[in-house]
């Protein structure tokens, strides 16, 4: 269908929900703010906790600027990759850095990770565990894009921030969860797909991913037809999305696609939607492999031009000095995926600014031991896939 309606594309992003059983309408909140801390001078954090699915809770840090202007002010949520979560060095990273900017980043723990790990630990890909039916995939899927929404619920509460610039960057596994999330959630302002938002066809790269959390979701979405000029489409209804990533990411096959695949991909949504306003943009960095780069100068440059940030001007961000991650790690003794900690991948990473300090583990907790002890079984991946098994075998 060419020049899809308004009415197409709600009913698109209702079937997209129903597949994934993703609730029509918000949940609870039922927020808490646990702890504050403050990681830098002029930044501030809270340690705070509120619902998603089954009244299961997320842990999340949220910085802040310590001084916020007068105004209301963006924010943005950071969607993490597999095995990440609030600890990742990325996710701390860019909550110190566009806080520094003015913005109120949100952090959280993907279920499984974290404190929503039943041995509160960092890389377990606890959810990627292949269990059936399907159904449940499907489940997981529509779980982690409710996991977004219901962080712009929380941010979009704060009295600080302007629920009208609320943007969203993801990394890998995360790339694919706010590329289908953007598709639904009109809320998001802006989106950065890194490390992915190669979205490709029936039986390709996407498909044959992890499956519990990628390729069981994204195939029962064929009913879309040509899903990732549906996808964006229904992006480009939303506002302006960016997808960014490294000509040798192996990692997600970005390699096999390159310029000419996003380019097709760019021209097909065009022409589905009939304009290119708002079509996603898209950029490379030709050395380079699997990194989070909504934390390097381009793509803070593009956040930059979509939310305007109050304390970072475009020429800061173009003279600001950069961190060489692999010898701020060591330096700070700070741990990374050993997967993705090579100078080709996320090592080679050079982040914006000069002066984000590293964290010890338990310096970013929500939970004390004993808080997590009493509230562990509205935490953990496994309650939520008993509650989840539950509904599949009441439906059957």
């Amino acid at each position: 269908m060419k020049n899809p309606t308004k009415m197409q594309e709600e009913r698109w992003r209702s079937q997209i929900k129903e597949v994934l059983f993703v609730p029509e309408a918000p949940l609870p909140l039922a927020a808490k703010t646990h702890s504050r801390f403050e990681p830098t001078p002029d930044v501030v954090a809270e340690g705070v906790s509120y619902e998603t699915q089954f009244g299961m809770r997320i842990p999340a840090i949220i910085y802040l600027p310590k001084s916020p202007p007068k105004q209301r002010i963006p924010a943005l949520i950071i969607v993490n990759g597999h095995g990440g979560d609030k600890y990742s060095w990325y996710a701390f990273y860019a909550g110190i850095l566009y806080a520094k900017a003015g913005v109120a980043v949100l952090t959280y723990d993907a279920t499984g990770e974290g404190e929503r790990n039943s041995e509160r630990k960092s890389g377990t890909r606890e959810h990627d565990k292949i269990e059936p039916p399907a159904e449940l995939a499907q489940r997981l899927g529509g779980l982690m894009i409710t996991d977004v929404m219901q962080a712009i619920s929380y941010l979009a509460q704060r009295p600080e921030v302007d629920a009208r610039r609320i943007a969203a960057a993801g990394y890998s596994m995360g790339s694919f969860v706010l590329s289908l999330t953007g598709a639904v959630e009109p809320r998001l302002h802006a989106c950065v797909l890194v490390g992915g938002g190669n979205l490709d066809g029936t039986g390709e790269y996407w498909d044959n991913s992890k499956p519990m959390c990628q390729g069981i979701p994204y195939q029962s979405l064929q009913f879309l037809g040509d899903r990732p000029a549906v996808i964006y489409a229904l992006h480009a209804s939303r506002g302006p999305t960016l997808i960014f990533n490294g000509l040798l990411d192996t990692t997600v096959n970005i390699p096999a696609h390159g310029e000419p695949f996003f380019q097709h991909l760019h021209h097909r949504t065009i022409e589905l939607r009939g304009n290119s306003e708002c079509v996603f943009d898209f950029g490379f960095v030709k050395d380079a492999a699997h990194r989070p780069f909504f934390v390097t100068r381009p793509v803070a440059l593009w956040l930059h031009r979509h939310l305007d940030f109050p304390y970072f001007t475009e020429t800061a961000i173009k003279t600001m000095p950069e961190t060489h991650i692999s010898k701020w790690a060591k330096t700070h003794g700070i741990e990374m995926d050993a997967l993705y900690s090579s100078e080709e991948r996320e090592g080679g990473t050079f982040a914006l600014g000069a002066d984000i300090p590293g964290f010890s583990r338990n310096a970013l907790d929500v939970f004390t031991v004993e808080e997590w002890e009493s509230l562990k079984d509205n935490l953990v991946h496994e309650s939520w896939r008993e509650k989840a098994r539950g509904c599949v075998n009441n439906m059957a």
